[in-house]
């Protein structure tokens, strides 16, 4: 019924126990059930049956012999199956009238996250105009090219009940929302305050970035003791137990927190986000901050994508252009009809590039599927900020690592002092995207380790050893560690310890033999390496095409490079890359915006 080789056996498992609950035979149900499973496994929420054939096959993936059935018959044949139900139903698998097909727990959590984001996005707050002005005039000192974006977002933040800020690396994002906190503070001082973030290391990096904004911000000790300098995993937040069972905030316990500001959201899943919402209050203001450029979650889902509708140009309403206007005096493009665009601003001007930053420029064009305009900027680098050669042969790859690895990783090695070696090891990462293969992470840690070993730089054993990297892959509350955070291990006294930063900057030791579930850093994957930044990064795409290779992925490892990067590719294979913008069936771009 099913083509052998085409679907995983869990898939297979799904179908035929959708067949047996509905106690049919249609291989319509069958297809239908085991894509749903398919496609949920790869990110999707939902198989979107409007799609013509040709377009099905291309976004599932299934470019083979499989032959679709005609849309519209197909829906009027799901209908009639007793697995299958309407949103009202509760039956394991629902279509929507749009002709969505969803696994049910996939579309309860969608219309948890959209009808949640409608409310907080219709619900204006009444606010002292006088004292917003008064405060930006403190907060936004001159009348620089970003500053109109900023004040925008401020507007919103104090006006509405949501508010998404989406902007790249170097926009100032972390920045903004302190003064936004604090703009907010001004209008209500007893206002409790949340931050949080979808891993540890993330939480991390805005409690830092916090810290240091704080001490340069202009406003009063009392404000700023008032936003708070600790982030929490939206997990801990939420109250996961271990396991991840149902969290212990929800509609009945929801969070004290008066705002709730998560960063990093390009990361969260849908099901996460959408238990995040539960966990609101009705009056809660919510602040979600993300490039919407980056990877989505691993998880299913493209949140941040759909709530900011990556893709599409909307203008603001007109009632929010006048608000624009009255409050903060200037003028912005007017005459949209979905209101979804007042909670929605995105930052571009960027304070960590020059206009002439190749880095920049090559990002831009990534963004903009330009791969014509990339190898333009290869052809155009003067390798200093920007080198790009042809990818070595698999026989020719610890040749070429060679000097990369020994510069890149030599202080670090070379170094006694952890906070030293820390310090070090931030200074440059080799990014793949895959794990296997020739060139995926496991390929280039082994690679690493030799060319490091033969140097005399360290002695790998079987598992740990002095100097050895490690990245944090699972979570694990009682020893306070995350997935994403990086440990080094070291020798003390004829014992090693694996070191890790604590929120203080203070090292924290503890037996290697104690860490969950980790693996070598020398290099890593590009997913891994969100919410980080690296002074030089070598960036390595693989041999041939493939689905995972999207211009999102791309963008993310280019803007982990806080100085330089060094690309290796071939130019075909970075060019359909670039070509190929992330494709996941979602009906909540539509929920919102659509209307």
């Amino acid at each position: 019924m099913l083509p052998d080789g085409v679907f995983e056996p869990i898939d297979l498992h799904f179908a035929w126990f959708m067949m047996r609950l509905a106690g049919s035979t249609s291989g319509e149900l069958a297809l239908a059930s085991a894509l749903v499973s398919r496609l949920s496994r790869e990110g999707h929420t939902c198989l979107d049956l409007k799609y013509p054939c040709g377009d099905l096959a291309s976004v599932t993936g299934l470019n083979s012999d499989i032959s679709f059935p005609d849309p519209e018959e197909w829906r009027k044949i799901l209908r009639k199956e007793a697995v299958i139900g309407s949103g009202s139903e509760y039956r394991p698998l629902i279509l929507d009238e749009a002709g969505r097909l969803y696994l049910h727990r996939s579309y309860e959590y969608e219309q948890i996250l959209a009808d949640c984001l409608l409310r907080l996005n219709s619900h204006r707050r009444p606010f002292d105009q006088e004292v917003f002005r008064d405060g930006m005039i403190c907060m936004f000192s001159d009348d620089g090219d970003g500053n109109i974006p900023q004040k925008m977002a401020a507007l919103m933040a104090v006006s509405l009940s949501l508010c998404v800020i989406t902007g790249g690396l170097g926009t100032g994002e972390t920045t903004l929302v302190c003064k936004i906190l604090a703009l907010l503070l001004e209008q209500e001082p007893h206002l409790k305050i949340a931050l949080a973030a979808p891993t540890g290391k993330a939480a991390r990096r805005i409690e830092e970035a916090v810290k240091r904004t704080l001490e340069l911000m202009d406003c009063s000790i009392e404000t700023k003791d008032k936003i708070p300098r600790e982030a929490y995993t939206i997990h801990r937040l939420l109250g996961y137990p271990a396991g991840s069972p149902p969290p212990r905030r929800s509609s009945e316990s929801p969070l004290t927190a008066d705002v709730v500001v998560i960063d990093e959201a390009s990361m969260v899943d849908l099901a996460l986000m959408a238990n995040l919402m539960r966990a609101l209050k009705p009056d809660t203001r919510l602040i979600l901050l993300g490039d919407k450029n980056q990877l989505a979650s691993v998880q299913a889902g493209y949140v941040l994508g759909d709530i900011c509708d990556t893709g599409g140009i909307h203008a603001y309403t007109s009632g929010f252009a006048d608000l624009v206007e009255e409050t903060i005096g200037c003028t912005i493009s007017a005459g949209g009809k979905d209101p979804m665009q007042d909670s929605l601003v995105e930052l571009t001007w960027t304070y960590r590039f020059s206009k002439s930053s190749r880095i920049h420029a090559l990002s831009t064009a990534v963004n903009e599927g330009d791969a014509g305009r990339c190898l333009e900027i290869f052809g155009e680098c003067n390798g200093t900020e920007l080198k790009y050669r042809s990818l070595p042969g698999p026989e020719e790859m610890r040749d070429a690592l060679r000097s990369l690895v020994l510069e890149g990783y030599g202080n670090y090695l070379r170094s006694i002092d952890v906070e030293e070696q820390f310090a070090f090891l931030n200074t440059f990462r080799i990014l793949c995207p895959i794990r296997e293969g020739p060139y995926g992470i496991k390929a280039m840690n082994r690679l690493a380790e030799d060319i490091l070993s033969e140097s005399g730089l360290l002695e790998p054993s079987v598992l740990h050893y002095p100097g050895r990297p490690v990245i944090v892959t699972q979570n694990d509350y009682t020893l306070r560690l995350f997935n994403g955070d990086m440990g080094v291990i070291v020798s003390e006294e004829d014992n090693l310890r694996a070191c890790f930063k604590d929120k203080d900057a203070s090292i924290r030791k503890i037996s290697p033999m104690r860490l969950p579930m980790h693996e070598t850093a020398f290099a890593m994957t590009v997913h891994k390496s969100q919410g980080s930044e690296f002074d030089r990064i070598l960036f390595i795409l693989p041999d041939r095409d493939s689905s995972v290779l999207t211009r999102e992925l791309v963008y993310t490892a280019i803007t982990r490079a806080r100085s330089a990067i060094t690309i290796w590719a071939h130019d075909e294979v970075l060019v359909h890359a670039v070509s190929r913008r992330t494709q996941r069936s979602s009906g909540l771009n539509s929920l919102l915006w659509d209307r």
